[in-house]
């Protein structure tokens, strides 16, 4: 038996496991993220120097936002400024001396989902991460698609509304309007005079009490997810599209975004008698960058 150390490294926290080569997560836990890249790199030295007390380790998965190149290289890395323009994969394997492999996110999750989640069997298809912004792992004929430039799948930065903010058009996309952190609470708070939210289930227990804002909110939120989720489907035609993030828990969240799909749909002529593939929570939740890093990492292994 061989094994991983698995990191997902996220806007709050690094979560990580200690994976088998079968996916089987043996042990996890989770630290502080923090903003500085240097405090980030010591936390992971010391996730692999754990994990090495307890199996020999072959090799370590990352999973990091942002746009991520195959050789490591983070020419962007989301809310961590110091990741960007760097090689996190040099990185990790000089203060480890273990062989790493890093990948976005988004792109972990899909992985994740076609090893051992509500992909299994499918060979086309999106993952979405809506959290404090929009990411995406697109996959075509079992391969993730990266793109020219390595940035395909940053579905986030597709503009979806029309706010007319002709000054700053980046407050139309997805990450800006369709987010549960970006979208939903930033909404909320923007036209509600009283203590900010930062819990957007408490938006969803507003709404359960016919509460105007929260329903606008949420409103505003499905309409916009929606919308982008309609032109990828109408753009790659995908057999299935999961939806991942902690949001993705709630079965009100992923039934009122297929009601407004249905409903958006209905009053597109073009659209309306088309079939559309499922949308649907991804399976793996919280452990899915985990287990998609760690799937990417096997694959080197096996490459090698």
């Amino acid at each position: 038996m061989t094994y991983f150390v698995g990191i997902d490294i996220g806007g709050t926290t690094i979560k990580h496991g200690l994976v088998d080569e079968n996916g089987t997560i043996l042990q996890k836990g989770s630290v502080k993220t923090g903003i500085v890249g240097s405090e980030i790199l010591e936390n992971i030295r010391k996730i692999v120097e754990q994990y090495q007390k307890e199996q020999p380790i072959l090799s370590i998965g990352v999973s990091a936002p942002g746009i991520v190149q195959q050789n490591g290289f983070m020419t962007t890395g989301g809310a961590i400024r110091d990741f960007y323009g760097i090689n996190l994969k040099e990185k990790i394997e000089k203060l480890t001396g273990i062989t790493t492999t890093i990948e976005n996110d988004a792109n972990a999750a899909a992985y994740a989902e076609k090893w051992k989640g509500n992909a299994q069997g499918l060979h086309n298809y999106l993952c979405m991460v809506v959290g404090t912004g929009i990411g995406g792992g697109i996959i075509i004929n079992d391969r993730i698609y990266r793109g020219g430039h390595g940035m395909a799948g940053e579905l986030g930065m597709m503009s979806v509304m029309d706010r007319h903010f002709e000054e700053d058009i980046e407050r139309d996309t997805m990450s800006f309007t369709a987010a549960t952190v970006g979208g939903l609470l930033r909404f909320y708070n923007e036209h509600h005079n009283g203590e900010k939210l930062e819990d957007a289930r408490v938006i969803y227990d507003l709404a359960s009490k016919q509460d105007y804002l929260a329903l606008e909110s949420l409103d505003f939120f499905y309409t916009a997810l929606a919308r982008g989720i309609m032109n990828l489907i109408v753009s790659l035609d995908p057999e299935k599209i999961l939806i991942g993030g902690g949001i993705s828990a709630n079965e009100q969240f992923i039934n009122g975004l297929n009601q407004k799909i249905a409903e958006l749909k209905q009053i597109n002529n073009d659209l309306k008698d088309l079939t559309f593939p499922p949308v649907e929570a991804a399976e793996l939740r919280n452990d899915a960058g985990i287990i998609g890093a760690t799937y990417r990492a096997l694959q080197e292994a096996n490459a090698e």
